[in-house]
């Protein structure tokens, strides 16, 4: 009997045990299944706790990434509310055939280490496995850090005008540009069409080279290749007029006869002005920038034409008011979303001397009547006239606080200084970050007060204002005449 028992017990520790390793092994399988693969598995396979009956067998093996920090081998499977549209089978079939048009072209093989951005059904991953690229991962939006090392892939994709619908575009780009070996490809497909934000749009992914475009579905596909980053410092100084050319071509035309009363000439002007917003998208921006040189009250440029009248494509701007004359200071100080630079914009950072000429404008903000403010050089200074004020270069300054991917605006009325101001940008290359601009020439026009008499305060000829617009619209830059 005791032997009998003794057998007995030793069983039972037996299937104990057996039992107690089962279970470890179901927990180990638990835990590949969350952890490591980080997915439901494939139905039929053995431990399977997550198979999914709404998801096709034969659609389950599409992955895509999501976000947070992942590293290249996580994934999850597609959407599968997505992937049983009706439309689903059609996209990849779709992404099917560009993806072998770019493996016949030479951009893409069955070894490239893939990925999608902007796949929120993953049709276009899975379209890649479907053609053996199996090495393919997506991202279901458009994250300002992909989950991702630098120099990850060898092919990026993003389609169905994702990037288009990015709220910050250039960011997004930004992180394609990271992830993409240098020498390989990004594709994209952008409902960009106009000649502006075409180019607005390549330049977010610097530095890639512009390959090809075509036009494919109803979008444009844009094939760019990344180049080994090499800065050539004799190119800031050349500006990229690519997309600006049919718009220089499409604005008002200058006004070449001297108007007999320009004050009601160039003022009735405006409503003949094309702004560029109102003939391309500008979307494709990192930052929105308003410079009013020579601003005067906070109540004159920047409210009653810059605010209300200028189109902005409901993008927030960067406001800055740049006056140097002290009496329009303290009306700056309450608002908000606008910075005042206090000084004169100038060729170089010195010590200039501030006059108030006799002739008076009303100051739109309280109504009182204040001359116009003129820059000297401080050795023209004669004894007891104008402030002394500080000047600063504007061409550097202008350098340091915007980009070639920021959409910059610059109002320019600055009693004569513009014949100083606007070579120092075109010599230095900042010209290149302005996209359009709204300059007063002053010149000796004819005067209110007497007919048939010039203004004696200035030196410059109406032709020589004409010249001034005319070299700034070859160069590109979207110059109107201001009054």
């Amino acid at each position: 009997m005791e032997l009998a028992a003794g057998k007995s017990g030793i069983l039972r520790n037996v299937v104990l045990r057996f039992l107690f390793f089962s279970l470890i092994v179901v927990v180990v399988r638990f835990a590949y299944v969350i952890t490591i693969r980080g997915e439901s598995c494939t139905a039929g396979d053995d431990f399977c706790f997550f198979s999914s009956s709404s998801t096709s067998p034969e659609n389950q093996n599409l992955v895509t990434a999501t976000g947070g920090h992942l590293d290249s081998s996580s994934s999850v499977t597609l959407n599968p509310t997505a992937a049983a549209s009706p439309d689903f089978n059609k996209h990849v079939f779709f992404y099917t055939t560009v993806f072998q048009n770019l493996i016949a072209d030479g951009f893409l093989s069955t070894n490239s280490k893939s990925l999608c951005v902007g796949t929120p059904a993953g049709d276009d991953v899975y379209a890649l496995k479907q053609i053996n690229i199996n090495d393919s991962v997506g991202l279901t939006g458009l994250p300002h850090r992909h989950p991702f090392n630098n120099n990850t892939f060898d092919f990026i994709f993003s389609g169905n005008g994702a990037l288009d619908r990015s709220t910050k575009p250039s960011q997004s780009a930004s992180e394609i540009v990271r992830t993409l070996k240098p020498e390989r490809y990004v594709v994209v497909h952008t409902s960009s069409k106009d000649p502006y934000s075409f180019n607005s749009f390549i330049r977010l992914f610097k530095p890639c080279t512009f390959i090809r475009s075509r036009q494919i579905d109803g979008f444009v596909e844009i094939t760019m290749k990344k180049q080994i980053q090499q800065t050539d410092e004799n190119s800031t100084n050349q500006c990229s007029i690519e997309g600006k050319q049919e718009l220089v071509k499409k604005i008002e035309p200058l006004i070449e006869s001297e108007p007999l009363k320009p004050w009601i000439t160039l003022k009735k002007n405006l409503i003949n002005v094309k702004y560029l917003p109102s003939m391309a998208d500008i979307s494709y921006k990192q930052n929105y920038v308003y410079i009013d040189v020579g601003a005067r009250s906070y109540g004159s440029s920047i409210v009653s034409w810059f605010k209300k009248q200028y189109p902005k494509q409901n993008k927030s701007f960067d406001i800055y008011a740049i006056e140097a004359d002290k009496h329009f200071h303290n009306q700056y100080k309450s608002k908000k979303g606008v910075t005042l630079l206090p000084y004169a914009a100038w060729v170089k950072n010195e010590s200039l001397i501030f006059e108030i000429n006799q002739t008076t404008i009303r100051d739109n903000d309280n109504g009182n009547e204040r001359g116009m403010g003129r820059i000297r050089r401080g050795e023209s200074r004669k004894s007891g006239s104008g402030d002394v004020v500080q000047g600063f270069d504007f061409a550097e300054w202008l350098k340091k606080t915007a980009s070639e991917n920021d959409f910059v605006v610059v109002k320019m009325d600055v009693e004569g200084a513009e014949f100083e101001l606007i070579p120092k940008l075109v010599e230095t290359g900042a010209i290149c970050l302005i996209d359009e601009m709204f300059i007063e020439c002053h010149y000796n026009r004819w005067q209110k007060c007497c007919p048939g008499v010039r203004s004696p305060k200035y030196e410059k000829t109406y032709v020589q204002c004409l010249d001034l617009f005319m070299s700034l619209r070859r160069r590109g830059v979207l110059v109107h005449q201001w009054w």
